[in-house]
């Protein structure tokens, strides 16, 4: 079932969300592929439409009180589609894990084979208390989707990354007008962005499989300035692995750590 990002609301509830996305020109790199940030912007698009969809959107959360704030999110790229490729990206909420509510993703080109996959951890964020509280009472009224899994369980998706003390700083990046969203922090896929620009184009534009895994640690707002520090470490199944911290420089606060590999 194709749904309807138009008007997510207007038919019925369905369990996994589907959603078709051309793969336009802003969305590949010099290789006339696709590109990290874009895949998390399919994720990101693919999610907002299917909480529309059951009824955890942004307004129905607003009017609770709450805000879902994206924690984690592991993805894994088997292949880059090429430009003007049409992909099938599918969403779907699995459960929960302690104060987490978790959904998976996927892309599906026209054979349908999967060429992407993701796993996220979700919060939902008192907005006055700015405290996360237990997700079950939602997590309840949306579809389990048991045993539906888009990433197998060992790879150990949206986990906490460690905490490394080897890394060199490699770039700085300010949060302007087009980094900050309707939340009035900058965008997860910003972070996907700034990640891909602390690296070489070589790698990226070159590499076929990729592997990325970040940790959202603490919200940065505009006119923030972060500090982004990188260091290689060892992958038996990747040609180049890095870890990568965010921190403010005003105060050194982790503002997000990911693991991004390349092969």
């Amino acid at each position: 079932m194709i749904c309807d990002p138009a008007n997510p609301m207007g038919s019925e509830k369905v369990n996994v969300w589907q959603e078709d996305f051309l793969v336009r020109f802003g969305s590949v790199d010099n290789s006339d592929r696709l590109t990290l940030d874009a895949v998390f912007n399919f994720f990101q698009e693919a999610a907002i439409s299917h909480a529309e969809n059951l009824g955890v959107g942004r307004e129905a959360m607003a009017n609770s009180g709450n805000v879902w704030v994206l924690s984690r999110l592991s993805v894994i790229v088997e292949r880059r589609p090429k430009y003007l490729e049409t992909v099938n990206v599918r969403s779907w909420p699995c459960g929960g894990e302690k104060l987490f509510a978790m959904r998976n993703y996927e892309i599906r080109d026209k054979d349908n084979i999967a060429v992407a996959s993701g796993r996220s951890a979700w919060l939902i964020v008192d907005m006055e208390k700015h405290r996360p509280i237990r997700p079950q009472t939602v997590i309840e009224t949306l579809p389990s989707n048991e045993g539906l899994e888009a990433m197998p369980k060992e790879a150990n998706g949206a986990a906490a990354l460690a905490v490394r003390d080897n890394l060199q700083k490699v770039m700085e990046r300010k949060a302007l007008y087009t980094d900050v969203d309707y939340n009035s922090h900058v965008n997860n896929v910003k972070y996907a962005e700034w990640i891909e620009d602390a690296l070489a184009p070589q790698l990226l534009e070159t590499a076929g499989k990729m592997r990325i895994d970040i940790n959202y640690v603490s919200e940065i707002l505009a006119g923030e300035t972060v500090e982004i520090l990188s260091a290689p470490i060892d992958d038996a199944l990747y040609t180049n692995a890095f870890a990568l911290e965010g921190r403010k420089i005003d105060t050194g606060q982790a503002a997000f750590r990911a693991e991004l590999r390349l092969m």
